[in-house]
């Protein structure tokens, strides 16, 4: 049975992704595709590391979060070391996003307060 590989151009489809994104990853040393020619040839291993990666961005992560993540995976293992560590990654994130969501509350308040005293205001000259 042969290997699965995957083109660039495979992934940044799948994955609604540039061609210069999967090179900047390749760049930074975190997929490592096998060439033939000048063609790229990803590995299962590069697809899913790229899948997290992209997962680990739309969660917040840094890419060193991601990257300190993904690489703690040991084959064979159950990775609970990598679990804990996510999950606290993940609950930072969640903390800091609550926090921002309420200032977001807190301000949208102070405006609602400041429009309906200017409308009073307005109000009062008519």
């Amino acid at each position: 049975m042969p290997d699965t590989t995957y083109s660039i151009a495979d992934l940044a489809r799948e994955f609604g992704i540039t061609h210069r994104t999967i090179r900047f990853y390749e760049e930074k040393g975190l997929i490592s595709p096998r060439r033939r020619g000048q063609q790229r040839l990803y590995s299962p291993a590069d697809r899913v590391r790229l899948k997290l990666i992209l997962r680990g961005k739309r969660i917040g992560m840094t890419l060193d979060e991601s990257v300190e993540v993904i690489d703690m995976y040991q084959p064979g293992s159950n990775n609970s070391d990598q679990l804990h560590a996510l999950l606290e990654r993940i609950g930072e994130k969640r903390a800091h996003l609550l926090q921002k969501r309420q200032d977001i509350d807190d301000m949208l308040s102070g405006l609602d307060e400041v429009r309906a005293l200017c409308q009073q205001a307005l109000e009062k000259q008519a």
